[in-house]
């Protein structure tokens, strides 16, 4: 049976999200979308644990549960901001467990660090990554910690505002615990692939959804093939980088991505890694320093060339959500245009998900459910005949029909 998985995401308790981030919301975006299993998210907030308490049933024996329709991981995220080796450090992380006792467990070990209450995504002050491994296994030896979009500049393992240079560097004798990363918006599969020192972890990939609607929901996933789903199978497959079970990753373009290239969003200035280096990472416009994006970064800790695959890489599929392909071939620039809204809702009753739509719908059949210059694009993705002006220092990509 195919799982899409999409295992981060955020409660309307974080920062920054949409007041229709509650379960209702979430689950009927994750039809719409055609996923499977979810991460609950935020389940260090007090309040969400409570409604994740009261109305998630356990599916016995799977460490997973039910609502609304879709199955469900325990999952949250926190970021880890400390002093270490002369520099700020600030990473985030994905945090899963098996049950809501773990889940305590996990959230009383942590407390002392910050106020859970006060964010979806809580601050912990001073706790370092690798203490952070160790006091989560501790509390519960199912308990898993992925590092978050580990590229992102400002909050990733590896970003170039207060990352690190290696996984060994940042996690230390905890490393061995680090089975898998996520990828992030703005960097692909390739990317990592180029780093031979990643080569022992999985890659993994998630939306990190802040609205319930489907263009935000499972714009990245991981997909699986299982009979029957649970916390142990997942994670196992992931770990083993296991291709009978672990099929592949749905990613968006890496051009798509806030921080892909190097740039300075106030003067609209973006490079790429050569241009970058020659400006040294200065602003040509106002003379102040340039967000150094995910593109630069990969180049400087690479030590393969780019385009090299690893033996027994996961595979990947490239896509755009279904309201971006839209917008793009009606020359609508707008998020929430009536007219994209319903031609997507359209599409979606037609053939039962959104990713049926992007994937699997057979091209005669789109052509008959839609006009054509719509169904040419969707096409265009799938067959990956997008440019993009690449994203940077905040800033999406902007996609196009080549």
């Amino acid at each position: 049976m195919r799982v899409v998985a999409d295992l981060q995401l955020h409660s309307k308790h974080a920062l920054a999200t949409s007041k229709n981030m509650d379960l209702e919301h979430i689950a009927e975006g994750a039809r719409a979308k055609g996923l499977d299993l979810l991460g609950t998210g935020d389940f260090t907030h007090p309040e969400w644990l409570a409604e994740l308490k009261a109305k998630l049933e356990p599916i016995p024996g799977t460490g997973l549960f039910s609502f609304g329709g879709v199955t469900w991981m325990l999952a949250g995220e926190v970021s880890n901001v400390y002093q270490e080796g002369g520099r700020v450090r600030k990473v985030h992380h994905l945090l899963y467990a098996p049950d809501f006792d773990a889940v305590d467990q996990v959230n009383d070990a942590l407390s002392g660090f910050g106020d859970l209450a006060s964010d979806g995504r809580p601050v912990l002050k001073g706790l370092g990554s690798a203490e952070l491994v160790e006091r989560v296994v501790s509390a519960c030896q199912e308990a898993v910690v992925i590092p978050a979009h580990a590229w992102t500049p400002w909050f990733g393992l590896f970003g170039s505002k207060s990352g690190f240079d290696s996984l060994r560097e940042c996690y230390q004798d905890q490393t061995q615990r680090i089975f898998a990363v996520e990828t992030g918006l703005s960097s692909s599969p390739p990317m990592n692939w180029r780093l031979s020192s990643l080569d022992g972890v999985a890659l993994v990939s998630n939306s990190d959804a802040h609205s319930p609607n489907p263009w935000r929901l499972g714009r990245e996933a991981s997909v699986f093939d299982m009979e029957k789903p649970s916390y142990r199978e997942v994670f196992d497959a992931i770990r083993q980088r296991d291709r009978r079970r672990f099929l592949y990753t749905i990613e968006v373009d890496p051009a798509y991505g806030k921080y892909h290239l190097t740039g300075h969003k106030k003067c609209g200035v973006s490079a790429a890694p050569e241009e970058a280096k020659r400006l040294r990472n200065i602003c040509p416009k106002c003379g102040r320093p340039m967000t150094v994006g995910v593109l630069q970064r990969v180049d400087e800790l690479a030590d393969r060339p780019d385009g090299f695959t690893p033996e027994g890489a996961i595979p990947f599929k490239t896509l755009l959500p279904l309201y971006e392909v839209i917008s793009l071939a009606a020359g609508v620039n707008r998020l929430y245009a009536a007219s994209v809204l319903e031609e997507q809702d359209r599409l979606i009753r037609a053939f039962g998900s959104e990713l049926s739509v992007l994937l699997e719908a057979p091209p005669e059949s789109l052509a008959r459910h839609t006009k054509p210059e719509i169904a040419r694009a969707i096409t265009a993705v799938r067959d990956g005949r997008l440019a993009f002006k690449p994203g940077y220092d905040g800033v999406y990509g902007v996609p196009s029909l080549g």
